[in-house]
């Protein structure tokens, strides 16, 4: 299952897994859908999406009530700027007679994450910094994992 605001990354979505079987996608916001489905998963995975741009005190009871007991939560995300932590937002350019779009993200430390995780009932958390590959790209991800605690 996956959801997303973006429709250009559902049809890459569809391209890239056409042949899975079962997949569904649904355009929209995560937390909205998982407030209101009843499926519960064995895990939630988001990758650059709702874990990063989502109020963690929001996101995090959610998705914790949305996994069986042992089911895993990870995302990803590029790793603070060092100094820059909590709720950081960016004006993202639109059309030229739009406004720019307001985006937040929750920046914070790995060792942060964890504690956050552990607040919410998470257990096994871990956080770090995965190196980039070689090339020219110079910022990691940040990958974070935590269990649903019961």
């Amino acid at each position: 299952m996956g959801i997303d605001l973006s429709p250009k990354q559902l049809a890459k979505a569809r391209d890239r897994w056409s042949d899975v079987d079962g997949m569904e996608l649904h355009q929209g916001d995560a937390l909205a859908y998982l407030g209101e489905t009843y499926t519960v998963f064995d895990a939630i995975y988001s990758v650059f999406g709702a874990g990063w741009f989502s109020d963690p005190g929001l996101l995090l009871p959610i998705v914790h009530a949305n996994l069986k007991p042992g089911g895993v939560f990870a995302m990803s995300q590029r790793p603070p700027i060092e100094g820059c932590y909590g709720c950081q937002a960016s004006y993202i350019p639109r059309g030229p007679d739009e406004d720019p779009a307001v985006v937040k993200r929750w920046d914070y430390e790995p060792d942060v994450w964890a504690l956050i995780l552990k607040e919410h009932g998470y257990v096994d958390m871990s956080a770090s910094v995965i190196a980039p590959p070689p090339g020219t790209r110079r910022t990691g991800t940040l990958f974070i994992r935590g269990v649903q605690g019961s």
